[in-house]
C-alpha cells in the first residue's frame, strides 16, 4: 500500500496526526496545570477524570450519531468544538496570570480551576463523538485487507505526535508561558478541519435514516454480546486501561517529587516512551503476520505486566524511559490486533454503535483508574512516607496487570483459534 501526496489515506493520517499533536501537548499541560494549583492528589486526579468521563457518559451516544450521519462532517464540527475550548482555556490562564503559590490542599484559584475543569469536559466530550466517527471511517478508505499495515501506520503517526512530539513541545512551552499550549492546541484542531475538509469520498453509513434510539443502541449491544471474542477483548482493553491510568497520574507527582524533574523532564520520559510506540506501530503487521493473532495478543498482554512491574523499580528518568518504551510498543501491537478485528468482522451500518459499546468498556473504565490513584495514594500517606506512597499506584496497578494476563492468556488462545476457523469456512 503507497501512499501518494492526494491520497485520502494520507490526509485523513495527516489530520490525525495533527490533533494528536494538540492531544500530545494536553497529556502535560492539563495535568501539570492542576499541579500548578493545587498539591492534592484527589484534586490533582479531577481534571484527567473529567477528561476522561465522557467516554462513560457519551460513547453511546456517539456510536448511535456515528451510525446516523456523515463521519467525516462529524470530524469537522468535533475539531471545531476542541479548537474553541482550547482558545477559552488559553484566555483564562492569561486573565489569572500571575498564578498564586499551589496549596496543599484546595486550589490556589478556585475559579479558574472550575473554569479549566469545563474546558477540560467540552474536549473530552468532543473527543469521544470525533474518535467514534476517526475509527469507523477508516474501513471506508482502504481494502479491509490492508486494516493492519494501515492502523500500523496511522498509530504511528498519532504516537509521534501524541506521546513523542506533543509531551515535548507542551512542556517546553508551559515551563516558558503557561498559557502557550492551550493557544497552540487551538491551532492545530483549526489545520486539521482545514485537511479534513480536503477528504472527499463517501463517509456515511449505507443506511443514515433516523430510527428510535434505543433499537438503533440494542442493535450495537447485541451485536457485542453475540462476539465472545469481541467480548473478551472488551473485558481485557477496559481493566488494563484502567491500571494504565491509575499509572499515568501518579506519573505526575512521581517525575516531580521522588525523581526531581521538572516540566521538561516529565515531557521527555513521555516522548521516550512514545518512541517505543511507534515502532510498535511499525512492526506491528510483521509480529501479527508472523505470530498470527492469538499469540500477539498473549504475548503482548504479558510484556506489558512485565513492563507495568518494572515501572517503580525504574530508579531514575532514563530507566523510567526505557520502560515506558517497552510498555508503549507492546501496547501499539495489542491495538492493532484489537481493532483491525474489529474493523474487519463487524458490519459497516453497525460498525459506529458496536465501536461505542465497545469503548464504553475499554475507556470508560479510565475515570476509575484515576479515582483509584489518587485514594491510593491518599490512604497510603496515612502509614508510610509521601515518596513510597507514590509509587504504590505502580505495585497495584502491575498486580492487577498480572492478574489480568493469567486470567486472559487461555481464553485469547480459544478466541482467536475460533474466529480463525469461522473466517476459513466463510471464506
Amino acid at each position: 500500500m503507497t501512499l501518494s501526496a492526494s491520497s485520502p489515506l494520507r490526509r485523513f493520517i495527516l489530520a490525525s496526526g495533527v490533533t494528536n499533536l494538540a492531544d500530545g501537548v494536553a497529556v502535560v499541560v492539563w495535568a501539570w496545570l492542576a499541579t500548578l494549583l493545587t498539591r492534592d492528589p484527589l484534586l490533582v486526579t479531577l481534571m484527567p477524570i473529567t477528561l476522561r468521563l465522557p467516554w462513560f457518559l457519551f460513547a453511546l451516544p456517539a456510536g448511535v450519531i456515528t451510525d446516523r450521519t456523515d463521519r467525516r462532517r462529524l470530524i469537522l464540527c468535533m475539531d471545531v468544538v476542541r479548537a474553541c475550548a482550547f482558545a477559552l482555556a488559553a484566555l483564562a490562564i492569561w486573565l489569572a496570570l500571575p498564578l498564586p503559590p499551589a496549596p496543599d490542599s484546595g486550589t490556589a484559584s478556585p475559579t479558574l480551576f472550575a473554569a479549566l475543569l469545563a474546558c477540560a469536559l467540552l474536549v473530552g466530550t468532543a473527543e469521544v463523538f470525533r474518535d467514534s466517527a476517526a475509527q469507523t471511517m477508516l474501513p471506508a478508505i482502504v481494502p479491509h485487507d490492508q486494516l493492519e499495515r494501515a492502523n500500523g501506520r496511522l498509530w504511528s503517526v498519532e504516537m509521534v505526535g501524541n506521546a513523542l512530539l506533543g509531551p515535548a513541545v507542551g512542556a517546553f512551552l508551559i515551563a516558558s508561558v503557561v498559557w502557550l499550549p492551550f493557544a497552540l492546541n487551538a491551532v492545530c484542531f483549526l489545520l486539521a478541519v482545514g485537511l479534513m475538509r480536503s477528504l472527499r469520498g463517501r463517509f456515511a453509513p449505507r443506511r443514515a435514516e433516523a430510527r428510535d434510539w434505543k433499537q438503533d443502541l440494542g442493535e450495537g449491544l447485541v451485536f457485542l454480546r453475540g462476539s465472545a471474542l469481541l467480548r473478551l477483548l472488551a473485558v481485557i482493553t477496559g481493566v488494563w486501561n484502567l491500571l494504565h491510568q491509575m499509572v499515568v497520574i501518579a506519573l505526575v507527582l512521581h517525575v516531580q517529587e521522588n525523581l526531581g524533574l521538572g516540566a521538561s523532564g516529565y515531557g521527555l520520559i513521555l516522548a521516550a516512551g512514545a518512541v517505543g510506540g511507534v515502532l510498535g506501530g511499525i512492526f506491528a503487521e510483521r509480529i501479527v503476520r508472523r505470530l498470527g493473532n492469538g499469540p500477539s495478543a498473549q504475548w503482548m498482554t504479558l510484556a506489558s505486566a512485565l513492563a507495568f512491574a518494572a515501572l517503580p523499580l525504574a530508579p531514575t528518568g532514563w530507566a523510567l524511559a526505557a520502560v515506558l518504551a517497552a510498555f508503549e510498543f507492546c501496547g501499539l501491537v495489542w491495538n492493532t490486533v484489537s481493532v483491525s478485528y474489529r474493523q474487519r468482522h463487524v458490519p459497516d451500518e453497525i460498525l459506529g454503535r458496536v465501536n461505542a459499546t465497545y469503548r464504553l468498556f475499554a475507556w470508560g473504565m479510565m475515570p476509575l483508574g484515576l479515582l483509584l490513584s489518587g485514594l491510593v495514594i491518599r490512604l497510603a500517606e496515612a502509614g508510610m512516607p509521601r515518596a513510597l506512597a507514590l509509587q504504590m499506584p505502580f505495585v497495584a496497578a502491575a498486580a492487577g496487570v498480572i492478574v489480568l494476563t493469567v486470567w486472559a492468556w487461555r481464553r485469547l488462545d480459544a478466541g482467536f483459534a475460533g474466529a480463525d476457523k469461522t473466517g476459513a469456512r466463510s471464506a
